[in-house]
C-alpha cells in the first residue's frame, strides 16, 4: 500500500513540479527506503499522450538525443526532462551518454554499432596538404614536416586528384643518389586510379575499414566531377581522424 501511495505521489509531482517534484519523490523515497524497482513493480503506469509520442519517436529514429526529441515536438528540452525520467525508470527507455535514448532490451553493442554506422565521412574529414604534380620531392618532403602530416595529396589544376604521397614514398626516394630539387613528386607518387579514397556520403566506419584493409594512412575525400575518373579533392580522413573520434566517444563528455 505505501508503494501504491509513492507511485501516485511521484506522477503528481512529476506533472506538477518537473524536476522539483523529481527530487521531492526521489528524497522521501530515500528515507524510507523505497526502491525504483519497487516503485515500477506495483504496476503499469498510465502513459500521457506526449510520452507514447516520444516512445514512438524512439522506436523509428533510435538512438536520439533529448534534444533532437525535443526540436520534433516543438519543445524545449527542460520540458521533456520529466518525460524522459518516467520513461526511464519505468523501464521503457534506455540512454546512453553521447548517443542517446533507445529501447530498453537493445544491447549495448548494437546501439553503439548502430550510432557508429550513422557517422558519415562530411562530418569529419580535415582540410587537406596537397602540392602539385611539378612539386619537387625536396619541396614536397620540406612541406610534409612544416604541416606536420604523413601523406601528401597530389592535384592537377582544379584540385583535381592525381596521384597520393605517404612518407614511405619519400623516404625511399631521398635514400638514392637522385637530385631531390630537380625531381618532380609525380615520378614517385602512387597514381590514379590506384589511389583509396573515400566521398562525402560514405559512413566513417566503411573509411576506417579502407585504411585497415589497404594499408594506408590516408584517404583522399574526393566529390565526382564530370565523370568517374574525374574527382575533387574536398578533405581527408586519415587514421588520426579514426583515434579521435574513437576517444570522443570514450570520453562521453556530451550529455544526452
Amino acid at each position: 500500500m505505501e508503494v501504491k501511495l509513492y507511485k501516485k505521489l511521484f506522477e503528481i509531482k512529476i506533472s506538477c513540479c518537473g524536476n522539483d517534484g523529481l527530487d521531492i519523490v526521489y528524497t522521501i523515497m530515500a528515507l524510507s527506503h523505497i526502491s525504483m524497482s519497487q516503485l515500477w513493480g506495483c504496476g503499469r503506469i498510465e502513459l500521457s499522450r506526449r510520452q507514447e509520442t516520444i516512445l514512438r519517436i524512439v522506436r523509428e529514429e533510435e538512438p536520439i538525443t533529448g534534444e533532437q526529441i525535443a526540436e520534433k515536438l516543438g519543445l524545449t528540452r527542460a520540458t521533456l526532462r520529466p518525460d524522459l525520467a518516467i520513461l526511464t525508470m519505468a523501464g521503457y527507455l534506455g540512454a546512453r551518454p553521447r548517443v542517446g535514448y533507445f529501447y530498453a532490451g537493445k544491447s549495448s553493442n548494437q546501439l553503439l554499432r548502430k550510432y557508429i554506422s550513422r557517422l558519415l565521412v562530411k562530418d569529419y574529414k580535415s582540410v587537406p596538404t596537397v602540392v602539385n604534380e611539378e612539386t619537387s620531392v625536396y619541396d614536397a618532403i620540406c612541406t610534409m614536416f612544416l604541416e606536420d602530416v604523413g601523406s601528401l595529396i597530389v592535384v592537377k589544376p582544379g584540385a583535381r586528384l592525381a596521384g597520393i604521397i605517404s612518407r614511405k614514398d619519400l623516404l625511399k626516394i631521398a635514400m638514392g643518389k637522385q637530385s631531390l630539387q630537380e625531381m618532380p613528386v609525380s615520378v614517385v607518387m602512387t597514381r590514379m586510379p590506384n589511389v583509396i579514397t573515400t566521398q562525402l556520403e560514405e559512413s566513417l566506419l566503411e573509411a576506417a575499414a579502407k585504411l585497415i584493409r589497404y594499408e594506408v594512412d590516408t584517404l583522399p575525400v574526393v566529390r565526382e566531377g564530370s565523370s568517374s575518373k574525374d574527382l575533387e579533392v574536398v578533405g581527408r580522413i586519415t587514421k588520426t581522424t579514426i583515434t579521435r573520434v574513437f576517444v570522443e566517444l570514450g570520453q562521453e563528455k556530451v550529455p544526452v
